[in-house]
């Protein structure tokens, strides 16, 4: 809400990416008629982000992870006043869609990107009062005329008579002074924002128009800012007025209703009119984050939560964050657990909350001199990407598998580390104490082996990070690092490869044959791949080739890549060790139409050891190359990740922002195989990113190497 206790009223994360110049103005893709929502419940809130970053994070991150909805900044116009402080938003002079976040046309392309990645929009309303009596600025973010001083929104249009006053505000002032009061609460103005008559058939009709005017832009629903201010009648009258959503069925409503007041005012009261923001969890949950989590076996409605069914629950939000009340991204590995812990208990509609980082309880979102939020940059250390952090956006599909099971097979070591399943369908364990836990535990789950979706990513039946063995009776021997978590709900064996397929490329392209190397001695390897290749709104980059793990030639079996370092995309697939293979690049957009990359195909080897192959479109992998393994000896903390980056282009050009990241897999070795050029003099050095993109560099002189003319070459290095 806006500040009602301030003085004038949210904010692991990948590389860097200016998300904004993924999806110009002219979105592409798919018509909104053909998206389908893809039947996730869990909200990423993106609290203050543009409206070309949100598309963009709908199109490459939410879409691709699971998440059901993605919740957006107030969208129609708001005051500007100097500073541009981050309550501008919760100040609407009118109701047209031209903000701080973006144009009307900039708004509408961010809900087609959304819905045509399975992502419904939660749009956050802000219904019960327009500007502060207090301002004098009289300019707004879309140009709309207006004038505090004399409740003129000619925009609208309002005027004084369409605002309480005194009477009904039994205080002259208008002031609330008695929070318990009903009165006060609900028709006196909290911190000077002038407080619209809501009983007043206009006024209504004024406010269902404008949600309706979001829902006729495919909004799906709202979260509804100082909902505790507006009568419960009143707002039942206006959510009458709305129409059913462009996907169907009524809107989602949750309401905003901070816990205190009276029976009429506490947050049970307002259920009829929809969901709660559930306020109380947050805060039992920081408690036990900073105490005992074994304490969170019972944690439920018995703590004094609303419904399941009523709850909207969250870690922290924007008003949370700043008062310091619940854990922040300040906390650490705490507020990453704690997210681990609320998608996996499964109360409520769950929240991941996204925003930026802040010096002052005022401070604007990163935005240009006139107060326009400029595209977030996950890498800069200026954003909390929390919706992107790999262990949270992972247990999003982990939240999403296990839908609908019940807490089973508790364990506890009666101090902060804990695990549970979810039925059959899912395990957790998460370690909130200062030393590793190893410990045989009762999964429930069938026998298998499981990619730990904390630490590596499930592609098919392939995982990109350590697995974990489950035996015949459902136990698993598992260590557990302090500040870590494990978590278990796809088995990775036992998932037929797909079969051979004879499509060819497009007319002027090779056509892409099965490659008849066989499997050779020596298990799996990992190989990344990176390929620099634009694209449009609505396109993807995949990989396919001649082994199964690649999709056999098959486009409808391709591995999908990341852009988390656009324009180039990557990807890590375990393959068979000592075997030879071919690959090529594809890119499908929205509606599926496929796009061969042209020439030869590529030809590698997987090797000993796997090794990263960096490739652009249409261009063959380089000769005349040497492989260079990398090895950093660095000890971290959870959340910290070590990257390598150097004097070249291919190791970053000494940018933070493109460096390379190392794997874990021998830790406390982070290791990386590189394939540069013979006989090339390069200098680099080891760097420590965290979840919050905070870089740590290694201390001295840059390391130089020259490479030899063939062969391959390891470099042992330790943190200096």
């Amino acid at each position: 809400m806006t500040p009602v206790r301030r003085t004038v009223p949210v904010a692991a994360a990948a590389g860097a990416l200016v998300l904004g110049a993924l999806l110009p103005l002219g979105l592409q893709g798919a018509a909104q008629a053909a998206a389908t929502p893809n039947g996730g419940d869990v909200i990423a809130n993106l609290f203050q982000w543009n409206w070309n970053s949100v598309a963009a994070e709908c199109t490459n991150v939410l879409g691709p992870k699971g998440y059901g909805a993605v919740q957006v900044a107030p969208p129609q116009e708001s005051i500007s006043v100097p500073g541009h402080p981050w309550w501008e938003v919760y100040q609407p002079v009118s109701y047209n869609l031209n903000s701080r976040m973006g144009t009307d046309a900039q708004f509408r392309a961010m809900v087609t990107a959304c819905h045509n990645a399975g992502v419904k929009v939660y749009a956050d309303a802000v219904i019960n009062h327009m500007a502060g009596a207090n301002q004098s600025s009289t300019t707004g973010y879309g140009g709309s005329g207006f004038n505090p001083a004399a409740y003129s929104y000619s925009a609208v249009p309002y005027s004084k008579s369409d605002f309480h006053g005194s009477p009904p505000c039994p205080n002259a002032d208008l002031s609330v002074t008695d929070w318990n009061n009903v009165t006060q609460v609900q028709e006196c103005q909290a911190l000077n924002l002038e407080d619209l008559s809501t009983e007043s058939d206009y006024v209504r009709g004024k406010i269902a128009g404008y949600l309706n005017s979001l829902i006729g832009a495919g909004v799906d629903g709202f979260r509804v800012d100082t909902a505790k201010h507006i009568a419960q009648t009143d707002m039942a009258n206006i959510l009458s007025r709305l129409s059913d959503t462009r996907w169907g069925g009524r809107p989602y409503v949750y309401q905003e209703i901070f816990p205190g007041g009276g029976s009429q005012l506490a947050p049970a009261a307002f259920e009829s009119n929809g969901s709660v923001l559930e306020f109380t969890y947050a805060s039992k949950l920081s408690q036990q984050f900073n105490g005992n989590i074994a304490n969170l076996k019972t944690f439920g409605q018995s703590w004094g939560f609303e419904p399941s069914d009523k709850s909207n629950v969250m870690v922290t939000n924007h008003d949370l964050e700043r008062d310091r009340t619940t854990l922040t991204y300040n906390d650490g590995s705490k507020y990453r657990l704690a997210h681990v812990f609320e998608l996996a208990w499964g109360y409520g509609t769950p929240q991941v909350y996204s925003g930026f980082r802040f010096n002052n309880k005022e401070d604007s979102p990163p935005a240009d001199g006139n107060g326009f939020v400029t595209d977030v940059n996950c890498g800069n250390g200026t954003w909390t990407c929390t919706d992107r952090d790999r262990g949270i956006s992972n247990m999003v599909g982990w939240h999403n598998a296990t839908q609908g099971q019940p807490i089973a097979n508790w364990w506890d070591n009666g101090n902060n580390a804990i695990a549970f399943s979810r039925g059959s369908k899912g395990w957790v364990a998460i370690n909130n104490s200062g030393s590793a836990v190893t410990q045989t535990f009762t999964t429930g789950l069938a026998a298998g082996t499981y990619c730990d979706v904390i630490h590596g990513d499930l592609s098919g039946s392939n995982c990109t990070g350590p697995t974990v063995s489950v035996d015949g009776s459902g136990r698993a021997t598992v260590t557990v690092n302090a500040g870590d978590a494990v978590a278990l709900y796809a088995a990775t064996t036992g998932t037929a490869s797909p079969s051979p397929s004879s499509s060819a490329s497009p007319s002027g392209s090779a056509s892409p044959s099965p490659s008849a190397s066989s499997t050779k001695p020596g298990g799996t390897v990992t190989e990344t791949f990176n390929e620099n290749r634009t694209t449009v709104s609505g396109q993807n980059v995949y990989l396919v080739g001649s082994l199964p793990q690649l999709g056999s030639w098959d486009p409808n079996a391709a591995v999908a890549l990341s852009p988390a370092g656009y324009p180039v995309w990557s990807g890590s697939v375990q393959l068979p060790a000592n075997t030879a293979f071919e690959y090529k690049y594809i890119v499908k957009d929205a509606s599926g139409n496929v796009t061969w990359e042209s020439g030869a195909n590529h030809s590698a080897n997987s090797g000993a050891n796997g090794g990263t192959l960096n490739d652009s479109w249409g261009g063959a992998t380089a000769t005349g190359q040497v492989t260079v393994n990398f090895s950093e000896n660095r000890t971290t903390v959870y959340g910290q990740n070590v990257y390598l980056v150097g004097s070249t282009a291919q190791l970053g050009s000494w940018n933070p922002a493109n460096a390379l990241p190392m794997s874990s897999a021998s830790y406390p070795n982070w290791t990386l195989s590189l394939t540069l050029p013979a006989s090339t003099a390069f200098e680099y050095k080891y760097l420590v990113k965290d979840a919050s993109g905070n870089v740590t560099w290694e201390s001295g002189a840059n390391r130089i190497y020259t490479t030899g003319a063939s062969g391959t070459v390891t470099l042992n290095d330790s943190w200096k």
